[in-house]
């Protein structure tokens, strides 16, 4: 996959420290850091799914995960999550 692609980061709500379940972004400020570094363009996709964010390139998934295993905010550096998303992206045809 060339670098600059369209990423569509899909993710549904969840319950964060017993709060109401709710759409929350700042599990997936790692993701996006590290897809952005790469040269991605990042579109926001709220879903129905709890629990889930979905990587899809070119209309394909490539990547999917709990966002509770996401780590919360950060660069997503020194998450192996956001690695393995990020080799799922540059491997998408």
């Amino acid at each position: 996959m060339p670098k600059e692609a369209v990423v569509h980061l899909r993710y549904g709500p969840y319950s964060a420290l017993g709060l109401s379940v709710e759409h929350r972004t700042f599990r997936l400020e790692g993701l996006q850091a590290v897809l952005t570094k790469d040269g991605h363009h990042i579109i926001l996709e709220k879903i129905d799914d709890w629990n889930v964010v979905e990587l899809v390139v070119n209309e394909e998934k490539v990547f999917q995960c709990d966002i509770q295993e996401l780590e919360f905010g950060g660069d997503g550096k020194l998450d192996p999550l956001c690695e393995e998303a990020r080799i799922a992206v540059l491997e998408a045809f």
